[in-house]
């Protein structure tokens, strides 16, 4: 923490509430008017009054300030002037007075320590405006999202809090991360000492905290200079404080005076901590002299008790509807901007007054501080049962991880459970303060346990995948070896026999599974495009069936169809087993293939028919082609494309659904949302179909 974490809380009276700037609206709008008031002669004073107001403002600020943190002040002020010995004996009369409100002191401690909290400058009332959200539901994309929004539209000095949680929620969840990370570093054979792992979401969440922390200074430096300044003008406001003793001038002047003074230090704005006890205590020494001066004055007296009796019971009438107030944390806040303008704006009362109305006024007090202290009670309850929550999910990952799982597909299964109850401990909520700790070591040994788990068992299976690579390897370089041999029957033999036993051999690892492939594929597929070549230039059958297609393609052109599905799907499907009874053509001229297909796709428009049925029609008619060929290569060529296009598709659904999750707070009915569920329920309908043809194509081998 720096210096500026030292900056005194505001004595001034900005009003943060509208009810309690209506409240001190009304009680400045009393204040007494002088002009009429004559002057008492000296010889009419009753020495017991001189007294009163003495003792009254001694006991006040003995009441208001006993919860004080600075306990460096000196009980007299440096600068104070000689005081009378009756003056001292009045002191100490008022002192005994004051030890009678000790048990008064409690129910002010958490008034007091509140607002030496909140007071720190004239914004920070703005922070109970801007709401809390669930941060430890939050992703770090959506922490960062919701960091840079407050940075950027919000005060600095009202977002502390908020800015707080969003980085400790930060900060838990991508130690969590990093955890995994490292784990799955680890288990592929890395050494810790080269562990390293960045994000763009944590530099991206680290421009816009540091961007915060830069605010944050320039704004305690702005308070600081305000401080400073705020300081000179209540010194010289003492200072003409003490002039007004013995002053020879009218006394309604004076007393004008007198409350000038009184309005400009309220309305002044706060001093540096560690100068507010040493300025406050002179200030009420010196408001306690002119007091004393003014005893001379009965009338004058007796109006500003009137005075100060009417302001009271007006705030005590706003405290006491504040008791009644169901908003605990509102109630709490107004209550500690009363308890300011009884401290710092107030004078004494009539001494008959003055035990009844601080009696009402702890009693509300009292209230609201209980109703207080019952909140945050529910609030631990709450966070109780968050615990428990979170204990059962620890005790669930636990369970998981001590069952014996032998199998891929099992295992993946368990991943995706452990991922499920992970989430729901995020979303689990807080927990009490005093079990954060210990929950979320926990948590992360239950899961660091099932992860040392899981990774000895695929480090067992990267060793059979190995033994796999090895295979294949072999039967690559029998493709390769006999790729140009002009023995044709032997090597189509020797060939169809290593593309099956290629297939029966399991996984590999993810790395190399893709070069292998094409270096195989690419082997075999040498040997029989030599071999189609050749076939090709003596085949004229395939010349042949291609000039028939030729013209069943251009009789499409002139077939007409009657608008009735049931008659005209027979007639489509007549001319697609036509098209197969001619055979095939030459690998050259294949692309007559593609043209049936368009006059297909052209007739099937006319037909009120599913596009996904229709599509099944033609493919069905492809695979049959395939199928018919001397090799699988054109086959393999279209089972690998239909699996990519698989995978295209599940990538752009993730996509989609991930976008949902950053329209937070937003109606389903909102345009913007709905484009995005229609996008997704149409890329699954196109999923279902290659899945589909995948499953067709799998019917073949």
């Amino acid at each position: 923490m720096s210096e500026l974490d030292n900056l005194q809380e505001a004595d001034g009276t900005k009003e943060t509430k509208a009810s309690t700037s209506k409240v001190k609206k009304q009680v400045i709008a009393n204040e007494p008017s002088l002009e009429n008031t004559a002057e008492k002669p000296v010889n009419e004073i009753d020495e017991k009054t001189v007294e009163e107001p003495k003792a009254d403002a001694k006991k006040t600020e003995d009441k208001t300030t006993a919860s004080s943190k600075d306990k460096d002040i000196t009980d007299t002020p440096s600068d104070t002037s000689v005081v009378s010995t009756e003056t001292t004996k009045t002191i100490e009369s008022k002192k005994d007075q004051s030890d009678k409100q000790d048990d008064n002191d409690e129910v002010m401690n958490e008034i007091d320590d509140s607002n030496a909290e909140d007071a720190e400058d004239e914004g920070h009332k703005d922070r109970h405006t801007i709401a809390f959200k669930d941060y430890d539901t939050m992703s770090l994309d959506a922490l960062t999202i919701e960091l840079e929004k407050l940075v950027k539209n919000e005060k600095v000095q009202a977002i502390k809090n908020h800015v707080n949680q969003i980085n400790s929620e930060f900060k838990t969840k991508f130690n969590a991360l990093l955890e995994e990370k490292k784990e799955e570093f680890l288990s592929d054979g890395g050494n810790e000492i080269d562990f390293y792992y960045s994000s763009p979401v944590q530099k991206r969440f680290k421009t816009v905290y540091k961007e915060y922390k830069t605010k944050l200074h320039e704004h305690y430096k702005s308070i600081e200079q305000n401080l400073k300044q705020n300081l000179a003008d209540k010194l010289e406001i003492i200072e003409e404080l003490k002039g007004l003793i013995n002053v020879e001038e009218n006394i309604n002047t004076t007393y004008k005076h007198f409350k000038d003074l009184q309005e400009r230090w309220r309305n002044t704005g706060p001093i540096p901590r560690d100068k507010y006890n040493n300025a406050w205590n002179s200030y009420h020494h010196h408001v306690e002299m002119f007091y004393d001066f003014l005893h001379l004055n009965r009338d004058l007296r007796d109006l500003d008790f009137k005075h100060n009796l009417e302001k009271k019971l007006k705030i005590i009438e706003r405290a006491e509807e504040l008791a009644k107030d169901d908003n605990v944390t509102r109630a709490f806040r107004e209550l500690q901007e009363l308890h300011k303008m009884w401290k710092e704006e107030l004078g004494p009362v009539a001494r008959e007054h003055r035990e009844e109305i601080w009696e009402r006024f702890k009693a509300s007090t009292k209230i609201i501080n209980e109703k207080r202290q019952k909140y945050f009670s529910e609030i631990d309850k709450v966070y109780e049962k968050n615990l428990e929550k979170k204990l059962e999910i620890v005790s669930k990952i636990e369970a998981i991880g001590q069952e014996d799982t032998n199998t891929h597909s099992t295992w993946q299964k368990k991943i995706k459970e452990v991922e499920t109850l992970r989430e729901a401990f995020f979303n689990a909520g807080k927990v009490p303060l005093k079990d954060n700790e210990e929950t979320w070591s926990k948590f992360k040994d239950a899961v660091r346990t099932f992860n040392k788990k899981k990774n000895a068992f695929y480090k067992g299976l990267k060793k059979e995948q190995y033994k796999n690579l090895q295979k294949k390897l072999e039967l690559i370089q029998i493709a390769e070896d006999n790729k140009d041999n002009e023995d044709i029957p032997t090597t189509i033999a020797l060939m169809k026999k290593i593309q099956s036993d290629w297939k029966k051999i399991g996984h590999v690892p993810r790395k190399d599974s893709d070069k292998i492939w094409k270096q195989f594929k690419t082997a075999c597929n040498h040997f029989f495009d030599k071999l189609h070549a050749s076939k090709n230039a003596a085949n004229k059958v395939e010349i042949e069936a291609f000039n028939k297609k030729n013209e069943l393609l251009e009789s499409i052109k002139d077939l007409k169809l009657s608008g009735d599905k049931d008659k005209d799907l027979p007639v489509i499907n007549d001319l697609i087993s036509n098209w197969k009874s001619i055979g095939r053509v030459p690998n050259d001229k294949r692309y007559i293939e593609s043209k049936f297909n368009k006059g297909l796709d052209e007739l099937f428009s006319k037909l009120k028919m599913n596009r996904n049925e229709i599509e099944l029609i033609k493919f069905e008619n492809k695979l049959e082609i395939l199928s018919n060929e001397d090799d699988n290569q054109n086959l393999d060529n279209e089972r690998s494309f239909i699996r990519k296009k698989i995978d295209e598709v599940k990538s752009q659904i993730n996509q989609l659904e991930n976008n949902l999750q950053f329209f937070t707070n937003v109606d389903d009915d909102n345009p913007l949302v709905k484009e995005v569920h229609n996008n997704i329920k149409s890329h699954k309908e196109s999923l279902k179909l290659w899945k589909t043809k995948l499953s067709k194509i799998k019917e073949l081998y």
